[in-house]
């Protein structure tokens, strides 16, 4: 282009010791006598059907019938085809240890990960939560955090952000909250309130009783001050359908509150209501469930729960490592970046 637009200008040779010494290395490399090369092309149709692919191929195969081997790609093998949700390496999922309870488990889990995660007893969990509260992790903290996990789950199961959005007034979703007069029920009061301090529209059933707990006592203020309503009486439940049914009626003791008419009454609520059940530190015993759970929160470590509660869950409360070392227990935290973590049974 440069020569199109100045036709008279013509580039000055470089000349000198320099240019000589870099002709000389260019000679050496690229001076081949062009004569040299061939005038014939290279015939690949002839040296192709010189090649007997059957014969190859049936070599091949004779030497994996002998060897007991079979290698991939042979023409009469068909692939293995596999869908985007399966491994192609068969190999044993790898499974980790790293929570370690003195007594023999009745039953282990498995996180996502392939963490190992044992049930314990009732009796080691009560004496964990016991250590706990001797070192600053009181009744009342554990509460909060009970609360906290329970309510964040739930916000989960009833849509997420995409249920809960500021302009979707319209679907505001109902829980009905069933506690009994212990400190499970506490802890679904906190729920409440935090899932009431979200828009959830909270039904809270607690029975009415002389007496009442301090812890409930106290939740029950605090949850006064929210909009969700709370009812004594089972009559003054929904008719229709819930969008979640929260329950925390049952108790690791005090099973005489299940002989109580108000206890069958809300059962026979709650079975014939038809929502889902989301269970918070259901008891051991499948005879203590009056209520059949799709899913159940279990804190810090799980209780080697049945059938009836459906799918676990373990939520973080706060406990530290060492208080699990001081009750026999090799812990190391299975939840990362998590406070509430799925459980599958193994």
């Amino acid at each position: 282009s440069s020569s199109s637009r100045h036709p008279n200008q013509v580039t000055p040779k470089k000349s000198g010791l320099k240019n000589g010494q870099m002709k000389n290395k260019d000679d050496e490399c690229f001076g081949d006598d062009i004569d040299e090369i061939p005038d014939t092309d290279f015939d690949f149709e002839g040296n192709l059907a010189l090649f007997d692919k059957a014969a190859v191929f049936e070599e091949i195969e004779t030497y994996e019938r002998r060897s007991g081997t079979r290698s991939r790609g042979t023409p009469n093998e068909k692939p293995a085809r596999y869908r985007h949700d399966e491994n192609i390496l068969e190999s044993e999922p790898i499974v980790y240890r790293r929570i370690v309870v003195p007594q023999n488990a009745n039953k282990e889990f498995c996180t996502d990960s392939g963490l190992v995660v044992p049930s314990v007893s009732y009796e080691l969990h009560k004496k964990l939560l016991s250590v706990a509260e001797k070192h600053g992790l009181t009744m009342e903290r554990r509460l909060e955090m009970t609360g906290v996990c329970a309510s964040q789950m739930a916000l989960s199961l009833l849509g997420g952000p995409n249920r809960l959005n500021p302009k979707n007034v319209h679907q505001r979703p109902t829980v009905a909250l069933l506690c009994g007069p212990h400190v499970k029920g506490a802890q679904g009061i906190s729920c409440g309130r935090h899932l009431s301090n979200h828009d959830v529209h909270v039904i809270l059933f607690l029975p009415n009783f002389v007496k009442m707990l301090e812890s409930i006592t106290n939740e029950l203020n605090l949850f006064s001050k929210t909009q969700g309503q709370q009812v004594s009486s089972v009559k003054d439940l929904p008719d229709t359908p819930v969008d979640l049914v929260i329950n925390c009626l049952d108790c690791h003791e005090n099973a005489f509150l299940r002989d109580q008419p108000w206890y069958k009454a809300v059962v026979d609520w709650a079975n014939q209501n038809r929502a889902p059940v989301l269970s918070i530190d259901p008891p051991i015993s499948e005879m203590e469930l009056g209520i059949d759970a799709k899913w159940s929160l279990a804190l810090g470590l799980p209780l080697p729960l049945g059938e009836r509660a459906g799918r676990v869950y373990l939520c973080d409360i706060g406990i530290p490592q060492k208080v699990f070392q001081e009750v026999g227990i090799n812990y190391h935290s299975p939840f990362g970046s998590k406070f509430v973590i799925p459980l599958h049974s193994t």
